[in-house]
């Protein structure tokens, strides 16, 4: 949310009341500002104005940054009708105005960024920022040299034009690899494997952008990103 704006968007973004309600309960002077009672929709409100709805004080909680160690099963999306969203992680207020700065597939696991702040996640998920990202991969035939150097050259996925940019492909063990990518193509790390005759069973997020994924969090868990992680972003 952006400064000044109106009354009738602040009370809704604060208190996740529908605009309609909330428009209607202006008029009945459910809102003060400053100490003075307020019944325009359209009155203006600056960052440090104090806001009340029916006695209680509404904050403004501004730009919010996690991560969220994604399980399998659910979707970095805001609503779905078939699976839960990672939303449902996040038991915290006003998450309406959140995204996700770079999906997960469903059967995906791993460091998933939720923010309010667009400019910040444009800084991410832009291929012109050439931010990498880095996997965890788990193959069903055994690694080559010569794939990984395909790998690392770029390879042709199927039904594109231009090869995938140069990859950072570290072998783990006979199965398994540490990937780094700096685009964001549908499917992009398993299209990949496949461009070189190999199938992705499991994949793991670890990194983004140099913003690496907390071991202390669980399947499940998340917590807000410290102010060095934020600025990592601006940094690199």
């Amino acid at each position: 949310m952006k400064f000044p704006c109106r009354l009738d968007k602040f009370v809704s973004h604060t208190s996740e009341l529908p605009r309609s309600k909330v428009k209607i309960g202006i008029k009945k002077g459910l809102a003060v500002v400053n100490g003075e009672k307020v019944s325009k929709a359209d009155h203006t409100i600056q960052q440090n104005d104090k806001v009340e709805w029916e006695g209680v004080q509404l904050v403004y909680l501004g730009k919010r940054y996690y991560m969220l160690n994604k399980p399998v099963g659910y979707v970095c999306a805001n609503q779905d009708d078939l699976h839960p969203t990672v939303f449902e992680l996040l038991d915290e207020p006003n998450l309406k105005d959140f995204h996700v700065a770079g999906r997960l597939d469903l059967d995906t696991t791993g460091l998933v960024l939720i923010t309010n702040d667009g400019d910040w996640s444009h800084q991410i998920t832009s291929p012109k920022k050439q931010k990498f990202k880095t996997y965890l991969v788990e193959t069903q035939e055994a690694l080559t040299e010569e794939a990984l150097e395909q790998l690392r050259q770029g390879v042709a996925l199927h039904n594109e034009k231009n090869l995938t940019q140069p990859a950072i492909a570290e072998q783990l063990d006979k199965y398994s690899l540490r990937l780094s990518i700096c685009e964001g193509k549908y499917h992009q790390v398993k299209r990949m494997l496949a461009a070189v005759g190999n199938k992705v069973v499991e994949l793991h997020r670890e990194n983004v952008a140099g913003i690496e994924l907390d071991p202390q969090l669980a399947a499940g868990e998340y917590r807000l990103l410290t102010e060095d992680e934020v600025n990592i972003i601006n940094a690199r």
